[in-house]
């Protein structure tokens, strides 16, 4: 009986189920009579029991099983309800538009019902017979308050426009949530970037990541500082509890030493923020790319001449300095199937169209081909000198000749050659290429580049080792992807092919990278 009642109960999880029932005496038992289980009822998810018993708490197969007692949960109205909180940035366009192509997709019929400011309610129904089949409740809030409400209010889902912190790891863990920083519990949803965004008659066009910074610190307080008229600067930003304010302080303030200007004008939302710095000729603000709106983004450049814009290619590759990934984090715990269904759908390429349609970057591999992508080659032959000698950039050129650049990227976090998250991210999404044998008959090379500080040998030397990094990582998460069918190899060019100034640390940290290249 013990061996049977192993078997009966192999798939055992030991998390809590999403969907929460009063806890109340039942009885499951096994189909064929032999084995019977009592004990409080602790959750159901459409196709699992969570019960707790004298052998512990216990996770069950629903269709292995019978359900006898008042607890017992109705199995063919059963409704999947899911809770995405978190940032308004995503939870106001991408995410409804999101579950609406999820919905049509799956065949149910969408129907949608405000339920106060920044919530909203999805109702998923069968369209045969008019059953209720899963309800997404979405709340647009701020990051801060999506963690808050995964870890003291059992959200499902958080969007966020910034990594977990520290002290959100601690308290998700304190809860039962698990560890937010482990395989799966975080995917990268969409990508965004931030713009510095200024009423469209200001004559000023460009700005270096150190004046940006220096602005929102208060150090720069007059356009003629920036080339404009001789006015003050009135800087506006997201609050500080939203995503794209921590973001910010994460990306401009903080590698600069510094903290926001007391005069900055902070705003709950997007569209506040937008209209402030439309209706002031001297504002300047920092906006999501996706709620520019009628304002004038400015490009950033760098001393030696080099110059970007916040457009979707340098988004998806991670060569513009401010790109914001959108992250949808998820406890461990085992979430409906219509909620895992969903989290599938946002991988597929047709939910790509849809980020696409919304005004975010979506993540659809895209390749490039050399002539096609600006003054890559112009700026290497630029900064071309002793340690990058002409025999290197004519290796360069003959290597990557008639190959494609692949629009992901890989790049590390400061200091070191671990990956940052978005790069983690495109690791699980090269792997899967890997193994669907997108790449199958084609030479695959990643590609390794540095910054220019220090000495050009070292840098070669790093930027390999870099390489060599992700090819093992990539190669760790593709289990079940066929080598023999494709070439993997890696190559280095350090500082060959500079894509962003290295005056600052903003324009280093991209130029230190690793590509792909196709053939």
């Amino acid at each position: 009986m013990r061996s049977f009642r192993a078997a009966i109960f192999a798939a055992l999880f030991l998390l809590p189920l999403a969907t929460l029932v009063r806890a109340q005496d039942v009885t499951l038992t096994s189909r064929d009579g032999n084995v019977e289980l009592s004990g409080d009822l602790l959750g159901f998810d459409g196709e699992f029991y969570r019960l707790q018993t004298e052998f512990g708490v216990l996770t069950l197969d629903g269709s292995g099983v019978l359900c006898d007692g008042p607890g017992c949960p109705d199995l063919t109205d059963y409704v999947a309800r899911i809770t995405i909180s978190g940032a308004e940035t995503v939870g106001e366009v991408l995410m409804p538009a999101l579950v609406e192509g999820f919905g049509l997709r799956a065949g149910y019929a969408v129907r949608r019902e405000a339920l106060g400011p920044g919530q909203v309610l999805y109702i998923l129904t069968e369209r045969d017979g008019g059953r209720v089949a899963g309800e997404f409740t979405i709340h647009s809030q701020t990051t801060d308050s999506g963690f808050d409400e995964l870890i003291e209010a059992g959200a499902d889902l958080v969007m966020a426009l910034r990594e977990v912190r520290e002290e959100e790891l601690e308290a998700a863990r304190a809860a039962g949530l698990g560890d937010l920083t482990q395989r799966g519990r975080a995917r990268v949803l969409a990508l965004d970037a931030l713009v510095p965004i200024v009423a469209p008659d200001n004559p000023v066009q460009r700005i270096t990541m150190p004046q940006l910074a220096d602005v929102f610190a208060g150090r720069i307080t007059n356009w003629q500082e920036l080339g404009g008229a001789d006015a003050p600067i009135v800087p506006h930003l997201r609050d500080l509890t939203s995503g794209l304010g921590q973001v910010v302080q994460d990306r401009l303030l903080r590698p600069a030493g510094a903290g926001l200007a007391e005069g900055a004008v902070q705003h709950g939302t997007d569209d506040a923020l937008l209209r402030a710095v439309l209706a002031d000729p001297f504002a300047i603000g920092l906006s999501s790319a996706s709620e520019v709106g009628a304002a004038a983004g400015l490009a950033l450049s760098g001393d030696c001449g080099f110059t970007l814009q916040a457009t979707r290619r340098n988004a998806k590759t991670e060569d513009y300095p401010m790109t914001a990934p959108v992250f949808l984090y998820q406890p461990a715990v085992r979430l409906p199937k219509l909620a895992r269904d969903f989290l599938a759908y946002t991988r597929d390429p047709q939910a790509q169209y849809v980020i696409r349609r919304a005004g975010f970057v979506d993540q659809l591999p895209e390749e490039v081909a050399i002539d096609d992508q600006g003054d890559r080659f112009a700026n290497a032959i630029a900064q071309a000198g002793d340690e990058v000698p002409l025999a290197e950039l004519q290796r360069m050129v003959t290597t990557l000749t008639g190959m494609k650049r692949l629009t992901i990227s890989f790049r590390f976090r400061a200091g070191s050659t671990r990956l940052d998250a978005q790069s983690m991210s495109n690791v699980r999404m090269m792997a899967r290429a890997l193994e669907s044998g997108q790449f199958d008959g084609r030479e695959v090379l990643l590609v390794g580049f540095s910054d220019g500080d220090g000495p050009a040998e070292a840098n070669l030397r790093l930027s390999a080792e870099r390489a060599e990094t992700v090819r093992r990582a990539v190669l760790a998460a593709a289990e079940t992807a066929d080598l023999s069918r494709l070439t993997l190899g890696i190559d280095t060019f350090g500082e060959a092919m500079p894509m962003a100034c290295d005056d600052s640390e903003w324009g280093r940290q991209v130029n230190r990278r690793v590509e792909v290249w196709l053939r």
